[in-house]
């Protein structure tokens, strides 16, 4: 049985999405040295952004993003350094063709009208154990300024012998701030 109160947060799910994203040469960024600007693209081959949302109050749906861009510019001052990033929202993969179908139409990210998901930074910070980045984020054509707090992972040298780092962080987001608010009630109540 659940309150009137856990019944809202139940209504007011949140969309929870972790990014995990390997940097080749961007430990530039991170060093006390003072380096010309240069621009790093995300390495595809070990970045992902995927997601974990509550589903019918029993269980929670996973899934990712396949197809997504980023870049980092660097500047000699590493706090003034900025980052980009595309999602192609209608590459959401949850392993269920119906469900990703339904996810990419007017019910959720609505695709067709709002194609990508970005984020731009406005600063960054540097915290006790790593930093926050600040920006903005517009998901369904709603933009909404959000904090992404991270820790850097090395760096070590690759088997070809350039320097890496990996970035991780996780946020949470309430995707009805967004505008993303279709629910369906369920017969013992709760939410699809």
């Amino acid at each position: 049985f659940y309150s009137e109160e856990e019944k809202m947060n139940k209504k007011n799910r949140f969309f929870i999405l972790s990014i995990k994203i390997l940097f080749i040469g961007l430990f530039l960024v991170f060093t006390t040295q003072t380096y010309a600007d240069e621009i790093y693209k995300f390495d595809l081959a070990h970045s992902y952004i995927g997601f974990a949302v509550k589903h019918m109050v029993v269980s929670t749906t996973k899934g990712n993003f396949t197809s997504f861009t980023g870049k980092i510019t660097t500047k000699p001052n590493e706090l003034e350094s900025s980052v980009e990033v595309s999602i192609d929202a209608s590459s959401i993969n949850t392993a269920n063709k119906g469900r990703d179908k339904h996810l990419r139409g007017p019910d959720f990210f609505d695709v067709e009208k709002y194609p990508n998901i970005t984020f731009k930074s406005s600063k960054l910070t540097k915290k006790q154990n790593g930093y926050v980045l600040y920006g903005d984020l517009t998901m369904h054509g709603v933009t909404k300024k959000i904090e992404i707090p991270f820790e850097i992972n090395g760096p070590v040298k690759n088997s070809r012998g350039k320097s890496v780092i990996g970035i991780e962080t996780a946020i949470t987001l309430n995707r009805q701030d967004y505008g993303v608010s279709w629910n369906k009630t369920l017969d013992k109540g709760g939410l699809l």
